[in-house]
């Protein structure tokens, strides 16, 4: 309810504006294993190449390990007895102005979707769900694994002119 409230709420301005244009990318994850964490490394190197300045948030779920504490996270303790996330990290991440912000999850978390849904960026990028079309200006339908969902972002977002 919250989220939902949060999304009709948001005014932020929604555009895309052309990949080259661009200057800051946000990508957003759900940790899951030692191997999305590297694909999303490798993801950052190829923005960072095309000369774009890049932040990360995760979402860390309990019993899941914090590989190598490399990106700011938030999880479950951050969130109030109201559902409210109180992680000055993830309030600060969500109040970014980011050109294009990735949502680099095949299966949505409620306490990401918030954000999303009070998220300043201009373009929010994640894959295909009808039922949550209005968390997105973009999005990517896919079969496989994470990898494969993030390069098939790059590629399209890449595009855009």
């Amino acid at each position: 309810m919250r989220t939902r409230s949060a999304l009709k709420s948001n005014s932020s301005m929604r555009v895309s504006i052309p990949y080259r244009q661009a200057k800051n990318i946000g990508i957003i994850f759900s940790v899951e294993d030692k191997q999305k964490h590297e694909d999303i490394k490798e993801l950052i190197k190829r923005f960072e190449q095309d000369g774009k300045q890049v932040s990360v948030l995760e979402f860390l779920p309990n019993k899941k390990d914090n590989y190598e504490f490399l990106f700011d996270f938030f999880s479950e303790q951050d969130l109030t007895f109201w559902g409210k996330i109180n992680s000055e990290r993830a309030l600060t991440f969500s109040n970014a102005s980011f050109d294009y912000l990735f949502y680099i999850d095949c299966k949505s978390n409620p306490l990401v979707l918030n954000l999303l849904a009070h998220s300043k960026a201009r373009c929010r990028i994640g894959c295909f769900n009808e039922i949550e079309s209005d968390f997105y200006e973009l999005m990517i339908n896919y079969q496989g694994a994470p990898k494969t969902l993030m390069s098939n972002m790059y590629d399209y977002t890449k595009k855009l002119k």
